[in-house]
């Protein structure tokens, strides 16, 4: 079993800042890839932001200058540094851990948190 557990959303007024925390525990033998969603009501989730274990990042155009994510390998940890927030920024943001499990099986797992709310006043 993998858990995945979002900590850091909140409100915030347009131009600030926020920094999103994601702790994954449970039987890893390791992580591959976490990244960070995001979904409104009227859109489907999207991609935000990727990084490998190796450190190569990934980021939707919409957040690229603005955002920044980062890892903590020993923490089984990422972040998400949010910068110059925007009201569209509003959405609920989860978190999602690729990796293998520590099991004989080495059996891979693709999991999700539960999310957290990340609203940005205009």
């Amino acid at each position: 079993q993998v858990q995945v557990v979002e900590s850091g959303g909140g409100l915030v007024q347009a131009g600030g800042s926020l920094r999103l925390s994601c702790a994954v525990s449970g039987s890893i033998f390791s992580i591959n890839a976490m990244g960070w969603y995001r979904q409104t009501p009227e859109k489907q989730r999207e991609l935000v932001a990727t990084i490998t274990n190796g450190g190569s990042t990934n980021y939707a155009d919409s957040v690229k200058g603005r955002f920044t994510i980062s890892r903590d390998n020993a923490k089984n940890t990422v972040y998400l540094q949010m910068n110059s927030l925007k009201p569209e920024d509003t959405a609920v943001y989860y978190c999602n851990a690729i990796g293998r499990g520590s099991s004989w099986l080495r059996a891979p797992f693709n999991s999700w948190g539960p999310g957290t709310q990340v609203t940005v006043s205009s």
